[in-house]
């Protein structure tokens, strides 16, 4: 299996996207906690609590995973800023290995979050 090469200038760009994705997604899981907490305000239902519950715990950790990857990002765009600046002329020429792995975790990490927003949709679509 060959590693594929890209230059520094494709993966900056790639780290950059996903930090916004990123971001928004945050942005996004305000808007929805917001709109729990009217769905817990407006029932004292049981199973409609244990579900209220259940998505507060999936927020938790949808935070949680985007802070893993918000660091993740942000060490390897710290490392390739290292090796531009020890680096300056050789870096426009030399091409890294893809970051495939960073990019499985991403995807898999939207992956599960559109999953998870398509639920609570539902939810909502239910109690509202």
């Amino acid at each position: 299996m060959t590693t594929k090469l890209k230059h520094i200038d494709d993966l900056h760009f790639e780290h950059q996207l996903w930090l916004c994705e990123v971001r928004f997604f945050a942005d996004e899981l305000k808007i929805y906690q917001s709109r729990l907490e009217e769905v817990a305000a407006k029932n004292n239902k049981t199973d409609v609590l244990k579900q209220v519950e259940h998505f507060q715990n999936l927020f938790i950790i949808q935070k949680e995973k985007m802070k893993g990857i918000k660091n993740l990002l942000k060490k390897h765009e710290a490392w390739l800023n290292s090796y531009s600046i020890k680096n300056p002329v050789a870096v426009d020429h030399k091409l890294f290995p893809d970051h495939t792995m960073m990019r499985d975790q991403v995807e898999t990490f939207k992956k599960l979050y559109f999953e998870m927003k398509k639920e609570f949709n539902s939810f909502l679509s239910v109690q509202m």
